[in-house]
């Protein structure tokens, strides 16, 4: 469904992404694991089309991201961002039925509020939460109402950007639970950034390593334990000693 050849992306003197090649079958769940600045966030913006790469190319169900019809495409994708990205203005319904009453996907408003109640419920929210105001929620809730947003115009791809970041375990555990079954439900095909372990092999069919501008290792989740790769078994383990180096 998502194919990365040689993707290079540079800012200035900082070359971010140096030759990342990367595929994502189609209704499968791959997480790119790595440490802070490594490029995992301008990976997922050059395959929205957000950032331009340098060079390389990026195909979606086999056509380069960079052709065809625009809004078309950017349809096809769902995104659960890390800080939750609420309207704060706008009633909870409202923030999960945002695509729904908008472009070319625009339903009745009625229409529009009864999905976004659904996808409440589906991600464990009474219908009373429809009317409140993001402020009033918690910090669970209001990652749960992103899930509900980014599910609630039934997209093909979707991508989740440090889903579980502020979360007690717990919560983070339901979140991790939520994602797992709906992506499973809908068939879906994801992508996951996370320096969460435990949101690894919770969500994870497929785990890539992303360090110094290009994925070190990637393949299944059970192998991530005995890859023999010496720069996943430092980031999974948490050591302060191995080839990546901490910056102190």
């Amino acid at each position: 469904m998502i194919r990365l050849t040689d993707v290079h992306k540079a800012f200035g003197s900082n070359r971010v992404l140096r030759g990342v090649n990367l595929h994502v079958p189609k209704g499968t769940s791959m997480v790119i694991i790595g440490g802070s600045g490594t490029g995992k966030s301008i990976a997922l913006k050059c395959i929205l089309g957000l950032v331009t790469p340098d060079r390389g190319t990026i195909e979606v169900d086999g056509q380069d991201v960079r052709k065809g019809d625009r809004d078309a495409f950017l349809a096809r994708f769902g995104m659960l961002f890390q800080g939750g990205a609420l309207f704060d203005s706008l009633p909870v319904w409202q923030n999960v039925a945002f695509r729904l009453m908008r472009g070319t996907l625009k339903r009745p408003k009625d229409e529009a509020r009864a999905i976004a109640i659904e996808k409440l419920r589906r991600v464990g929210l009474k219908p009373d939460v429809a009317d409140k105001l993001p402020a009033e929620l918690s910090g669970g809730m209001q990652k749960r109402v992103g899930l509900a947003r980014a599910i609630a115009a039934e997209p093909e791809i979707i991508f989740f950007d440090e889903p579980t970041t502020g979360l007690d375990p717990i919560m983070a555990g339901v979140i991790n639970e939520l994602i797992r079954e709906i992506v499973t439900e809908m068939g879906a095909t994801a992508m996951t950034i996370t320096h969460d372990m435990t949101s690894v092999r919770a969500i994870a069919d497929n785990v890539a390593m992303l360090h110094d501008g290009v994925i070190k290792w990637t393949g299944p989740v059970a192998q991530m334990d005995d890859s023999g790769d010496p720069y996943l078994d430092q980031f999974i383990h948490g050591r302060a000693t191995g080839p990546i180096e901490a910056v102190r």
